[in-house]
């Protein structure tokens, strides 16, 4: 079932009779057309879905072939939502829980029929990705593998933390990927400390630490890759929780498989990395899942996680130890869960690389 039948399909289990779709990326996933938010919805009903925008895309909308949907040019969408619904006697619609509020009104003062809120419906049918979505997956990962391979033959002592991330950001974009699905980060010596430092003009310096934690889409899908580099001598603690962080990477993914427990992942990864004594220093979960967004279902995983992990899901595993006003590690790879493991996506070499 491509992911329209997957939705139809739910409308009777939610007891609705359409389902009303606003977010920029549930509508691209649905339809494979690019619709900002704001310029549209998507309203699925049982037997034809509509696509609801204005002018500016109607000649786009007609080059493409778009099986099962159906085109309503108009400005006014929760009008045209209110006037299908009346004609196709729709008693309830379901909407997205994420809506504004000021949507909402709008759409509760103009439709007649029943409004129903719902969480992640069509988030969960994303987090199980088809064979298409895993091949896409895949030449993201390896795209952003070789950007990073790219970048530690070219990054120096003595540039920039936003040097070393625009040299990447150019690479990228010139090998295919669209865009960074978050900003770049790269953080050396002590900022290496700050799980989510940005790249900032501080100078590179021989002996630091430097956490490079990236992502770039690649035909609508992205990556999310870290990776922790020195530059010149390491010293011995740091030398340890790299090792440290490694070692639990190692562990994590050795477990990860169909129907494993999330808590149970992040719970051998983190004993590792509080066995070494730095359990404190690891104060994130253990990873999520990736895809059409960079933090989409399964939601992060970590310490007393509920979720369970399916096959054909991508997850990262994204261990680190912190050590403010010294240095920090993280580690992440993308894996795609398997009946029985997994498969790593992102090729790019773990190994503690001295620059």
């Amino acid at each position: 079932m491509n992911p329209i039948e997957k939705l139809q399909k739910k409308l009777s289990e939610l007891f609705i009779d359409a389902f009303l779709v606003l977010d920029e990326t549930n509508m691209k996933y649905l339809t494979d057309f690019n619709l900002t938010a704001g310029d549209g919805c998507v309203l699925v009903t049982p037997k034809i879905t509509y696509m609801i925008t204005d002018a500016r895309f109607e000649a786009a909308l007609s080059e493409l072939d778009l099986p099962g949907i159906q085109a309503i040019i108009t400005r006014d969408y929760f009008g045209a939502v209110a006037e299908l619904s009346a004609k196709l006697q729709i008693e309830a619609v379901g909407i997205e829980d994420t809506i504004t509020l000021r949507d909402y009104d709008v759409l509760v003062d103009q439709v007649a029929a029943d409004i129903d809120s719902f969480e992640n419906i069509v988030e969960s049918l994303r987090a199980v990705k088809s064979p298409l979505e895993i091949e896409k997956l895949t030449v993201s990962a390896e795209l952003n593998s070789a950007g990073f391979e790219y970048l530690i033959k070219n990054i120096k002592v003595g540039m920039t933390e936003l040097d070393a991330a625009n040299l990447l950001d150019a690479w990228m974009k010139s090998h295919g990927a669209q865009k960074s699905s978050f900003e770049t980060i790269v953080a050396s010596g002590i900022n290496s400390a700050k799980p989510h430092a940005t790249a900032s003009h501080k100078i590179i310096e021989h002996g630091d630490l430097v956490v490079i934690d990236f992502g770039y889409f690649v035909d609508g899908y992205t990556a999310d890759i870290t990776r922790t580099v020195v530059m010149g001598e390491i010293d011995d603690e740091l030398n340890l929780i790299y090792q440290t962080v490694y070692q639990a990477l190692n562990a994590v993914t050795a477990l990860a498989k169909n129907n494993i427990d999330g808590a149970d992942l992040d719970d051998t990864g983190r004993n590792i990395i509080e066995a070494a004594g730095y359990g404190k220093n690891f104060n994130h979960g253990m990873g999520h899942g990736i895809g059409m967004s960079v933090h989409e279902l399964p939601t992060s995983y970590g310490p007393n996680s509920k979720i369970k992990l399916k096959q054909q899901q991508v997850i990262t595993v994204e261990p680190g130890i912190y050590l403010s006003g010294k240095g920090g590690v993280r580690i992440e790879d993308d894996i795609l869960i398997t009946e029985n493991g997994n498969r790593v996506l992102t090729t790019a070499s773990k190994e503690l690389i001295i620059l």
